[in-house]
């Protein structure tokens, strides 16, 4: 399967897309660029993890993306609470973030069977 028809992989792209307008007329540019690389971050290891070659390191991709998550969800916080973002933005981004995470995680699993099959 290639990167491009996985879900995860489609809707961190939606999520870059907004964080990025969300971010468009920040100032404060170190904050700005770490939400935003952590954003890509999440994007681009799942599909660098798809293309490894073998299940053990599309997990270990995958867990990175995961973190990735993790990563974004603390930093939107923030963003609400230095007014970047609303209440209502916040949770809507969150919400597909930790879609992501847990499509991240159920794929980790789905691996691991197989890997235990091999």
């Amino acid at each position: 399967m290639l990167f491009v028809d996985l879900y995860v992989w489609k809707a961190a792209r939606v999520v870059v897309n907004d964080i990025y307008k969300q971010m468009s007329n920040c100032k404060d540019y170190g904050f700005k660029d770490q939400l935003q690389r952590a954003t890509i971050s999440i994007m681009n290891n799942i599909a660098e993890g798809c293309n490894s070659g073998s299940n053990s390191k599309y997990i270990y991709y995958l867990k990175i993306a995961r973190g990735s998550c993790a990563e974004v969800n603390s930093m939107l916080y923030l963003c609400e609470d230095f007014k970047y973002c609303s209440y209502e933005e916040r949770c809507m981004i969150q919400n597909e973030i930790n879609k992501i995470s847990k499509g991240c995680l159920k794929m980790i699993n789905v691996l691991k069977n197989k890997e235990g099959k091999e």
